[in-house]
């Protein structure tokens, strides 16, 4: 009877094996991780070795191209920011690397930083243009500290550069803030770089003055100046016969920052010798004449 029902067939024929016991299947599941260890473990052993070899080729790598950002003179602000970033992006180019080399399928992992990246760069749009400009303008240096630029409709000297915004100061002691931006994509005039600038002042004297004369009175008050250089040597030209009055032209060289001083200073001073010289300055003026005569009104 008992070996009847041990031996029941089932409806294909086929005798059921008995179950296995709970020690039998955890020595089956620990053979099998045994053996999926064993045919790993080289490739493991290797990935380890290639994180290891890779991380320290990484902080060389950073560390020579943070002497050659040194060498190129690049703004001691940007070189530590720059050294990290680059260290960063070598050391997760060896994440992505060591996990492929795994056969970790990493598309859907690049997929998903990169709609991250997406997400965030659509969020942070105009900070990253800053950005972006702060890094172009750290590294092309169209200006530095110190230097007096026009950008923006805004005239002023540099007080700082930051990775965002540079920071003017205005002749009349005012703070403006710059995007880097804005200032990377428009044109921004230096009047610091080439150290000196040209003074053009323009004084008009009547048509019945002498025009030999006003332009002595104007190159002996050049002279007197020691803040204009000799060379280029000044020029006193007659740029202009207007309506009223007959323009002439001083042209000379200063430094960068005498400019605004000097210019006004000069005029000043040629107003005033100009009084004493008896040499004129026009008001406009229209002069009508009469062509024969005009028609009596009826009844006169």
């Amino acid at each position: 009877m008992w070996m009847i029902l041990a031996q029941t067939v089932t409806v294909d024929g086929a005798v059921p094996t008995e179950p296995l016991s709970w020690t039998e299947q955890a020595t089956r599941y620990g053979q099998k991780s045994l053996d999926t260890v064993v045919a790993f473990a080289p490739k493991v052993g290797l990935t380890l070795l290639m994180a290891l070899v890779g991380w320290k080729l990484a902080k060389l790598l950073s560390g020579w191209l943070q002497k050659l950002l040194e060498n190129k003179r690049i703004d001691p602000s940007l070189r530590p920011f720059l050294g990290s970033l680059l260290d960063a992006a070598f050391k997760v180019a060896l994440v992505i690397t060591l996990i492929n080399y795994l056969g970790i399928p990493t598309a859907s992992f690049v997929a998903v930083i990169g709609a991250a990246g997406l997400a965030v760069g659509l969020a942070l749009s105009g900070t990253l243009q800053n950005f972006a400009g702060g890094v172009v303008l750290l590294i092309i240096r169209p200006f530095r500290v110190g230097d007096m630029i026009k950008a923006q409709t805004f005239e002023g000297i540099v007080t700082e550069i930051q990775i965002f915004q540079t920071v003017l100061r205005t002749p009349d002691n005012l703070t403006v803030f710059i995007p880097n931006g804005k200032l990377v994509n428009e044109s921004i005039m230096n009047f610091s770089i080439a150290g000196t600038r040209r003074v053009d002042l323009t004084f008009g004297i009547g048509y019945e003055d002498s025009i030999d004369h006003a332009r002595d009175v104007v190159m002996r008050l050049v002279a007197e100046d020691t803040r204009i250089h000799e060379s280029p040597a000044p020029v006193v030209i007659v740029q202009n016969l207007g309506d009223s009055t007959v323009d002439i032209q001083a042209r000379f060289w200063v430094a960068s920052g005498d400019h605004f001083r000097v210019s006004c200073e000069m005029r000043e001073r040629v107003k005033k010798t100009f009084d004493k010289e008896k040499i004129s300055f026009p008001f406009p003026q229209v002069d009508y004449h009469m062509i024969g005569q005009a028609p009596k009104p009826e009844g006169a």
